[in-house]
C-alpha cells in the first residue's frame, strides 16, 4: 500500500513525535498516518508498541480475561474502569493495525471485534455481579446454584458483524423470581438484576480519563426507556406475544445470548422463537419490511444524510434487509435460516435454492466491500460513522486503503456496489413501481415559456389567465434560487406534471398557490423535489389536502418533513387509536440518543406535527367527526407531555440524583390540564394551560453527586418542562405552554405540593378558579396523585355556595372576557365569544357545576361539557330538551370552529347560520343566569 506525499509526512511527524529516540518503522508510520484513534492511544501508552511487533500476538485470536483474579468482589470500581478501558484500547489498537496495516479479512476482523467485545460485556458483567452479590447475597435456583442474569446481543454484536466503533444493543433477562441468600441484606431478584445491570452498564458506558470501553443502549428491551431495565422470562414472553411489532421481530433475528453457557439458555432461546420465526411461510412482513426501508429513507432525507453507505440506496442495510425478509419469511420452516449471522444465513439461503448463487455472490461480495469501507471510516478516529469523508485528509486516507490513484475512483468503487446491492433489494423488497405518467405537451410548454397564449391557446385552465400569473411568478422566482444542475433538472421535470395535475383536479388559483408554497419551501433540497416526483401519489394527496385546508397547506409549507406522510394515503388518512399515541412516541424515541437534547427535541416536534397531520387529513376528509378530532388532538398532547416528563425526569436525575422516596415509576409529580386540554376538546393550535404538582413534603435532598432540597428538584424539572415545550427550534415550538391558572398566577410557584394547592383552592382562590377547575383534570401522575387531585377537586367543586353571589360572579367574568375579546358586528358571529356563543355554553356548564355538587356531588366528575350537561339533565338539575339544545349548539360551534381553523380564517360566521343555536343558548342564559 502506497500513501500519498502528505499521509506519509503526516506519519512520520506523529512517529517522531511519539518516538522521538526510535527509527521510523513503516507499518507503525502507516498506522498513525491512516488513524487519528491509534496517534492517541500510543501516544498514551508508548509501550503499546511493543505489542505490534509480537507477531504471535497479531496473529492470536485469543480474547484473555480481562481481569486476572477471581475476587471480582475485590476489585474497586476505579481500578475495574480502568481495567476494561486499557483492554479495550490495546486491543481496538490491534484491530486498527491489522485492517489498515495488514489488510485483515473482513470477515476476520468483524468476528474478532465481536469476540472481543463480547469478553469486555461478560468481563463487567461478572464483575458487576460479584459486586452487587457482596452486599446483597445471590438469586438461587431450586439446586442452590447462583442464578445468572442474560445478556441479549442485538445487531451485529449478536451476528458475530459488530463495528469497529459501534453502539452496542443489549436486552437483560433472568429466569425467574426469588429472595436473594448469603448477603448482608436480602431482596428480591428483580431489584439485584436491575442492581447489576446499572452496574454493568456504568462499568461499559461511563467516559473516564481513559475513555469510554461501549456506549450502550438499552431502547431495544420491551417497552423502551419506560421499561424496567431487567425481565424475568415469564415476563418477556408475554411481552412478545402480546405486544411484540414487526421491527422487534426482525431485531431479534441477530439477537444471541452473550457470555458462558448456561442452563437457561435453551430455555431463553425456546421462548423466544415463536415471535421470531412463524411455522407458516410468512409472507405478510414483506410489507412491514418495505414501510421499515421507507421509514430510514425519510430518516436520511430528514437529517440530510448523503453518501451514506449503511443507510443509502444500494448499502449495508439494504442489503441486510434482503436476507433477514427471506429469514423471517421462511424461518419457521428452515432450521437453517436461523443463524445471526448475515453471510451464514445467504449461504443457507443460496443452499436451499431461495436466492440464486450468483445473487448470493453479488449480496456477499458488496456486503463485505461497504463493511471493509465502515471499518476503515471508524478506525480513522474511533468514531461511529458511515458517511464518506468529506475532508482531504479522509479522502487520502480512503483512496490509499482502496489502492486507487484518486478519491473519484475510490467513490466509483464504491457507488458500483452499491448500484448491484439496490438492483437486488428491488427485485426483492423494492415497492412496485407507479406507472409512468404521460406528461401532456402543453404542460411543457407552459412550464418552459409561461404566457397567457398558451393557456389560451391549449384550452389549459378553462382559459383562466389568473393560473399564467401564477406560474410565470413562481418561474421567476425560481430563476433567482441556487439549484444546482440536478435541483433544475428535477424541478423542469417535475412542474408540468404538477401543473397537469392541477388543471386535471380543476383546482382553483388558490389551491395552486398553496401547493406551489410548498414546491418553494423544498426547492432547494432536491431530495424532496424528487419524492414528488418520483411518487405520483404523493402529488395527487398534496392537491387533495391543500384543496381541503388552508392550515394543512400552511403545515406542509412550514415542515417540509411531512411530505413524507404523504406517500402512503393508507397510513396518512389512518389515525391510532386514542391509547396508541403513548406507546407510538416511545417507540418513536426508541432510536434516539438519549444524551442529544437538540435531537429529542426535535423529534418531539416532528412526532406532533407529523400526527396533526394525519389527524387533519382524516378530519378534512371526514373519516373523523369534530367530536373524534378533539379526542385525538388531546390524546396526542398527552402523550406528548408524558414524554416530556420522562425526557425532563431523566435529565434532572442524572443530575441531581432522586428524591426522597422517588424512583422512575413513582416519580410523586403531577400535570394537571386545564381548558380545552382539561375538557378533552383541543384544537389545532390550542395552546395547553397545565398546572405541576408534588407530593414533596419539604423534608430531605435529591441522593446524587450534585444534592438539592427536593422541593427545588420539582421546581427545576417544571422549568425544565417549559424548555421542552416552548423553546424556539428548526421545527418551531412543541406547544405554547401557559402556567398562569396555578395558585396565586405568574407570581406563584411553578410546581407545588398538592396539599398546598388543596389549601389555595379552599381558602384563597376567587370564584373563577373554581370554573377553571370544573374543566381540569389530571392527565400525567401516579395513582395515588391522581386519586388524591380527584378528592381535592371534588371537595373544592361541592362546597356549597352563595348562589346569588356565584350568578354575579359567573356573569361578570363573563362580560369582561366578552369586552376584551369579542370580535365581529351586525350581520357576523363570533363563534367564541358572541352572545350565546360556546364561551356563553362553557359558562353555563361551570354554573351548573359550582352551583349543583353540593346537593349532588356526582356532577363533578366529567371536565368535559358535553358529560356535564348530561349529568346536569341526569339529576334534574336542567331540563332534558336544555341538555340537548346546549349539546347540539355546543357540537355545532365546535365543528365550524375546526373548519375555519383549517381554512384558516376568523373565528366568525354568518349569523343567520347559526341564529337557531343563538337563540336557544340565550334563552338558557337568560334563565339560569339573567
Amino acid at each position: 500500500m502506497g500513501l500519498a506525499q502528505g499521509l506519509q509526512q503526516l506519519g512520520l511527524q506523529r512517529f517522531n513525535e511519539i518516538f522521538a529516540d526510535k527509527q521510523a518503522e513503516p507499518n507503525v508510520v502507516a498506522l498513525l498516518a491512516l488513524s487519528d484513534f491509534a496517534f492517541r492511544i500510543l501516544a498514551q501508552h508508548p509501550h503499546f508498541i511493543d505489542y505490534l511487533h509480537n507477531e504471535q500476538w497479531l496473529a492470536s485470536r485469543d480474547t484473555s480475561a480481562v481481569f486476572d483474579t477471581q475476587s471480582l468482589a475485590q476489585i474497586a470500581e476505579s481500578d475495574a474502569f480502568q481495567t476494561l478501558r486499557e483492554y479495550r484500547n490495546l486491543h481496538w489498537l490491534k484491530l486498527a493495525y491489522l485492517d489498515l496495516v495488514l489488510k485483515n479479512d473482513i470477515r476476520d476482523s468483524i468476528s474478532y471485534t465481536s469476540q472481543l467485545s463480547e469478553q469486555l460485556i461478560d468481563s463487567a458483567y461478572r464483575w458487576a455481579y460479584a459486586q452487587v452479590a457482596s452486599v446483597w447475597g445471590k438469586p438461587t435456583d431450586e439446586k442452590g446454584d447462583a442464578m445468572p442474569m442474560l445478556i441479549l446481543g442485538m445487531g451485529k454484536l449478536g451476528g458475530y458483524e459488530l463495528n469497529y466503533s459501534s453502539d452496542i444493543d443489549l436486552i437483560f433477562t433472568y429466569p425467574y423470581q426469588v429472595e436473594t441468600q448469603g448477603g448482608r441484606k436480602s431482596c428480591e431478584a428483580q431489584v439485584f438484576f436491575t442492581k447489576v445491570a446499572q452496574k454493568t452498564i456504568a462499568a461499559l458506558n461511563q467516559v473516564t480519563p481513559e475513555g469510554q470501553v461501549f456506549r450502550v443502549d438499552m431502547r431495544l428491551r420491551p417497552f423502551g426507556d419506560s421499561g424496567p431495565l431487567v425481565m424475568s422470562f415469564n415476563a418477556m414472553e408475554e411481552y412478545y406475544q402480546e405486544q411484540g411489532r414487526d421491527w422487534e421481530r426482525y431485531a431479534m433475528l441477530k439477537a444471541r445470548l452473550l457470555g458462558t453457557e448456561s442452563s437457561y439458555w435453551q430455555e431463553f432461546y425456546d421462548l423466544l422463537r415463536p415471535f421470531v420465526y412463524r411455522k407458516y411461510i410468512d409472507f405478510s412482513v414483506i410489507e412491514s419490511l418495505r414501510k421499515m426501508k421507507a421509514l430510514i429513507a425519510q430518516d436520511v432525507r430528514r437529517k440530510g444524510l448523503t453518501e451514506n453507505i449503511k443507510l443509502g440506496a444500494g448499502g449495508i442495510r439494504e442489503a441486510e434487509f434482503v436476507v433477514q425478509a427471506l429469514q423471517m419469511i421462511r424461518g419457521g420452516r428452515e432450521p437453517s435460516l436461523q443463524v445471526q449471522s448475515f453471510c451464514k444465513a445467504l449461504e443457507a439461503l443460496a443452499t436451499l435454492n431461495e436466492v440464486p448463487q450468483d445473487v448470493a455472490n453479488t449480496l456477499t461480495d458488496g456486503y463485505l466491500f461497504l463493511r471493509r469501507i465502515e471499518q476503515y471510516l471508524q478506525q480513522f478516529d474511533d468514531k461511529q460513522t458511515q458517511t464518506l469523508p468529506q475532508d482531504d485528509v479522509g479522502q487520502m486516507r480512503l483512496s490509499a486503503l482502496l489502492e486507487t490513484s484518486n478519491y473519484g475512483d475510490a467513490t466509483a468503487l464504491i457507488n458500483q456496489q452499491m448500484r448491484l446491492i439496490h438492483d437486488e433489494f428491488n427485485a426483492m423488497i423494492g415497492a412496485e413501481d407507479d406507472d409512468e405518467q404521460d406528461v401532456d405537451s402543453r404542460y411543457e410548454l407552459l412550464w418552459e415559456k409561461p404566457s397567457i397564449e398558451v393557456i389560451s391557446s391549449h384550452l389549459l385552465f378553462g382559459q383562466n389567465t389568473e393560473f399564467f400569473n401564477i406560474v410565470y411568478d413562481f418561474k421567476v422566482s425560481g430563476t433567482k434560487r441556487k439549484l444546482g444542475g440536478r435541483g433544475r433538472d428535477v424541478l423542469d421535470k417535475l412542474m408540468p406534471l404538477l401543473l397537469q395535475q392541477a388543471d386535471k383536479c380543476g383546482c382553483e388559483p388558490s389551491i395552486l398557490k398553496r401547493v406551489l408554497a410548498v414546491v418553494e419551501k423544498v426547492i432547494s433540497r432536491t431530495a424532496y423535489l424528487e419524492l414528488l416526483l418520483e411518487n405520483p401519489g404523493a402529488l395527487n394527496q398534496l392537491f387533495k389536502l391543500c384543496a381541503h385546508s388552508k392550515w394543512i397547506g400552511d403545515h406542509l409549507a412550514c415542515y417540509p418533513i411531512l411530505l413524507d406522510e404523504l406517500i402512503d394515503p393508507a397510513q396518512l388518512y389512518k389515525t391510532l387509536p386514542l391509547s396508541g399515541y403513548e406507546q407510538e412516541i416511545r417507540q418513536y424515541f426508541l432510536r434516539i440518543d438519549e444524551n442529544d437534547l437538540e435531537l429529542q427535541m426535535e423529534a418531539l416536534r416532528q412526532f406532533k406535527q407529523t400526527h396533526q397531520l394525519r389527524i387533519a387529513a382524516a378530519d378534512a376528509t371526514g373519516v373523523l367527526d369534530v367530536m373524534k378530532v378533539s379526542d385525538h388532538l388531546t390524546a396526542l398532547s398527552e402523550a406528548i407531555v408524558a414524554q416530556c416528563v420522562n425526557l425532563a425526569w431523566q435529565q434532572m436525575v442524572t443530575r441531581f440524583g432522586y428524591p426522597p422516596e422517588a424512583s422512575d415509576d413513582e416519580k410523586g409529580f403531577a400535570v394537571i390540564a386545564y381548558g380545552k386540554a382539561g375538557g378533552v376538546e383541543l384544537g389545532y393550535d390550542s395552546d395547553l394551560d397545565l398546572v405541576f404538582v408534588h407530593n414533596c413534603d419539604g423534608v430531605g435532598q435529591t441522593n446524587g453527586d450534585k444534592q438539592i432540597d427536593a422541593r427545588q428538584f420539582y421546581l427545576k424539572l417544571a422549568q425544565r418542562l417549559l424548555h421542552l415545550f416552548n423553546t424556539r427550534t428548526a421545527s418551531g415550538i412543541l406547544y405554547e405552554l401557559d402556567t398562569r391558572l396555578r395558585p396565586e398566577g405568574a407570581s406563584g410557584l411553578l410546581a407545588i405540593n398538592i396539599e398546598t394547592f388543596r389549601e389555595y383552592q379552599l381558602k384563597q382562590a376567587w370564584t373563577w378558579e373554581h370554573q377553571a377547575l370544573v374543566r381540569a383534570r389530571m392527565t400525567y401522575g401516579q395513582a395515588s396523585l391522581l386519586a388524591r387531585f380527584n378528592e381535592i377537586r371534588n371537595e373544592v367543586l361541592s362546597r356549597q355556595r352563595d348562589e346569588q353571589k356565584l350568578r354575579e360572579d359567573v356573569v361578570n367574568m363573563r362580560q369582561k372576557m366578552r369586552d376584551h375579546l369579542i370580535k365581529g358586528s351586525g350581520a357576523e358571529f363570533d363563534i367564541k365569544q358572541g352572545v350565546g356563543g360556546m364561551a356563553d355554553i362553557e359558562f353555563l356548564a361551570q354554573y351548573f357545576v359550582l352551583k349543583n355538587a353540593y346537593a349532588q356531588p356526582k356532577i363533578t366528575q366529567y371536565s368535559d361539557n358535553i358529560r356535564i350537561f348530561a349529568s346536569a339533565a341526569e339529576y334534574g338539575f336542567i331540563e332534558p330538551n336544555e341538555m340537548q339544545q346546549l349539546t347540539s349548539a355546543y357540537c355545532d360551534y365546535r365543528e365550524l370552529y375546526h373548519q375555519v381553523s383549517l381554512r384558516q380564517e376568523a373565528k366568525l360566521v354568518s349569523l343567520e347560520s347559526v341564529q337557531n343555536d343563538v337563540n336557544a343558548v340565550t334563552t338558557i342564559w337568560q334563565k339560569y343566569l339573567a
